[in-house]
């Protein structure tokens, strides 16, 4: 079955700056991909190059619904309203001088009054919005608004929609309820859509699949569980916030002497095989079932707070730097007591059961898994 739409090496330039850089994607029909990236990164631009709003310089887009296959290039464009997407704005763009009723149903206008009339009924009891049909946006509050605009989106049964950032002004509680229901809408529907927020929690709790977006392109596509357990690059990592950075040397096997470990020169950069790191919390057994090879010099393992432990015996190693008391019992911050050495660390994160002091000095270990290294050269 052809997928409903393929981006193929989407690049889009905008007086001589390039904003999306051989983007590709391909989504299923009923497919929900959160779209998730730092502000400017180019999430915007991408939704309104797919909407037919801005015109890309190289690559195509093929749209695949309603037994039609159609290509969207540089040399043959189509029109917005042509191409069967819907679209929701941060802003909710609604008309301030019609009705509710008369904003889910602009889309539809030319249709019979029949048919209007049984999409705004349908719709309006979808959406929660029965007692509101003739009400104008001013008099409705900021989740009534939105609601009015994803019923908006729909009337027209678009094959995709996209939602730019659609819940970042509605308060949080709010926020999450609608965010379940559209969800629950959009699988009832089968509708495929794309969801742009910066918001990574959001991005989880919406979508079946999850891509991270960074300075014009796709750094990862995937589900959200594969991408949190094997990001493929530190960007990824950090925008998501998946754990804390700890600076670490290689050690390969001719390093290994009866003395102990011995930093070996990595400095021509030759691929070898890694026994083990070295770090300002001590050795780090290389665990990787195959060989990790050297590509840089600055080499760093992502932490997470369930991959550390308290010692209650041993050299002190870390200061306590922030006390929190959450669900999860005290969570800690902590920064590495060797402050000049090119592997001390500056935040590393976990959670105990144990009270301890801020600025006190304590000892604890790290043993991560999976192991995740990477170069942030």
């Amino acid at each position: 079955m052809l997928p409903l739409i393929s981006l193929n090496n989407l690049s889009v330039t905008l007086q001589k700056n390039t904003i999306l850089s051989a983007i590709n994607l391909t989504l299923a029909a009923g497919d929900i991909l959160g779209l998730v990236g730092p502000s400017g990164c180019g999430k915007t631009t991408l939704l309104n190059t797919i909407a037919g709003f801005i015109a890309q310089n190289q690559g195509s887009i093929q749209l695949n619904h309603f037994g039609e296959k159609r290509t969207i290039n540089a040399e043959h464009g189509i029109p917005p309203e042509q191409r069967n997407i819907g679209m929701i704005f941060q802003d909710y763009a609604l008309f301030p001088h019609l009705t509710v009723a008369k904003n889910i149903c602009f889309g539809i206008a030319k249709q019979t009054n029949s048919a209007q009339k049984a999409q705004l009924n349908t719709l309006l009891k979808l959406l929660k919005l029965d007692d509101l049909a003739d009400r104008y946006p001013h008099q409705l509050s900021g989740g009534q608004q939105q609601r009015v605009a994803i019923a908006r989106a729909l009337a027209p049964k678009p094959a995709l929609l996209l939602l730019d950032e659609p819940f970042s002004n509605i308060d949080a509680r709010l926020r999450n309820d609608l965010m379940i229901e559209l969800r629950s809408l959009l699988k009832t529907l089968k509708i495929t859509a794309i969801f742009v927020t910066h918001n990574k929690n959001e991005v989880f709790s919406f979508g079946d699949k999850i891509a991270v977006m960074a300075e014009g392109k796709i750094l990862q596509t995937g589900v959200p569980a594969e991408v949190c357990q094997q990001p493929n690059c530190w960007q990824v990592a950090d925008f998501l916030q998946l754990g804390a950075w700890l600076p670490i040397t290689a050690l390969s096997e001719e390093a290994l002497s009866e003395e102990g470990l011995v930093i070996s020169d990595f400095s021509e950069h030759r691929q070898t095989t890694v026994s083990s790191y070295h770090s300002a919390l001590g050795p780090i057994k290389n665990t990787l079932t195959s060989p990790k090879v050297l590509s840089g010099n600055k080499l760093v393992l992502l932490v997470k707070p369930q991959h550390i432990s308290l010692r209650s015996q041993g050299e002190k190693n870390a200061r306590v730097e922030h006390v929190a008391i959450t669900e999860q019992g005290y969570h800690y911050q902590l920064s590495s007591l060797e402050t000049k050495n090119e592997l001390a660390f500056s935040t590393l994160s976990f959670y105990s059961d144990e009270l301890l002091s801020l600025g006190e000095n304590i000892s604890i270990t790290v043993e991560p898994t999976p192991l995740l290294i990477f170069n942030q050269e």
